[in-house]
């Protein structure tokens, strides 16, 4: 028997998540038209609002309703110190930690030539004109340590010693192969008071 087009439809966007393979997107699929229908309208509503009000804030790269987020605008912020994070989720965790006073700049990616990422896709050119603005004095980078964040971190930690800027990575309290967004707010919060400079 072959599945309604639009169940199937349904069942491919789905697919499109992280993490979830064709059982799962069928396992959602049918849950939702067989027992929850108006959480299906619920999810259809706040996707359709995200897609059409989320936007790139224009200092940060992060996700926001405004032109510049409000980290962006915030006087009590340390504009001074700028995190480079590779997602939102990353942004959320260190902010969650509660010990980092700073700004950010979110990448959305990291460095994977493999898969055609590259400088110009995780908006390089616009994290080096804001880290050289002449006000940071500091940059931590924050990605993740993976084989790519880890490749990402020294890339642009090269770059930007480079212009005469100083650099932090974070300290190893975050395990390696880990994302931020998975990682307990106590040891992000532990990384990033021990973080350390980059070395030559």
């Amino acid at each position: 028997m072959k599945s309604p087009a639009t169940l199937e439809a349904l069942t491919a966007a789905f697919k499109r998540l992280p993490g979830v393979g064709p059982k799962s997107a069928q396992r959602f699929a049918y849950h939702l038209l067989q027992h929850d229908r108006q959480g299906a309208r619920v999810i259809a509503r706040a996707l359709d609002e995200a897609v059409e009000h989320i936007r790139h804030c224009a200092r940060c790269n992060t996700f926001t309703e405004l032109e510049i987020c409000e980290t962006c605008t915030s006087s009590r912020r340390d504009a001074g110190l700028l995190c480079v994070v590779e997602t939102p989720a990353d942004q959320l965790s260190l902010e969650q930690t509660l010990s980092y006073s700073g700004l950010y700049f979110v990448l959305m990616g990291r460095l994977s030539p493999l898969d055609g990422v590259g400088p110009r896709e995780i908006n390089l050119d616009r994290l080096m004109q804001r880290a050289c603005d002449g006000i940071v004095r500091e940059v931590i980078l924050a990605t993740n340590f993976t084989q790519e964040g880890e490749a990402t971190a020294h890339y642009i930690g090269e770059m930007l010693r480079a212009r005469g800027l100083k650099v932090t990575r974070l300290a190893r309290g975050v395990p390696v192969g880990s994302e931020l967004e998975y990682v307990d707010p106590g040891t992000i919060a532990h990384a990033l008071r021990d973080r350390r400079t980059v070395d030559d």
